[in-house]
């Protein structure tokens, strides 16, 4: 069973940055695309970045120019940085792992961008 574990999010200020985790087992990372998303109070879940098993990576428009996503496959660990970070920015992150026609979800962290 492939199991998907976040880490990294917390409070920071408008203009901090911060770096989320995504920690996968029990699968073959390396061919999985890697994805994350967020989820403000009272909207839907968007796609923020997305990296496929080729490292071909995709942002959200609100992303570009700000956040980062990298993968390293030795460590089965995919990464979020997020620099100049806004109050909109702030959302519970989940971590998406898919391959073929499965697809697996981490419990999300929470982002909070307040000052």
């Amino acid at each position: 069973q492939v199991q998907l574990v976040e880490s990294g999010g917390g409070l920071v200020q408008p203009g901090g940055s911060l770096r989320l985790s995504c920690a996968v087992s029990g699968s073959i990372f390396s061919s999985y695309a890697m994805g994350w998303y967020r989820q403000a109070p009272g909207k839907q879940r968007e796609l923020v970045a997305d990296i496929t098993s080729d490292n071909i990576t995709v942002y959200a428009d609100s992303a570009k120019g700000r956040f980062t996503i990298s993968r390293d496959n030795a460590k089965n660990t995919v990464y979020l940085q997020m620099n100049s970070l806004k109050p909109e920015d702030t959302a519970v992150y989940y971590c998406n792992a898919r391959r073929y026609s499965f697809a697996y979800w981490g419990q999300g962290t929470q982002v909070t961008v307040s000052s």
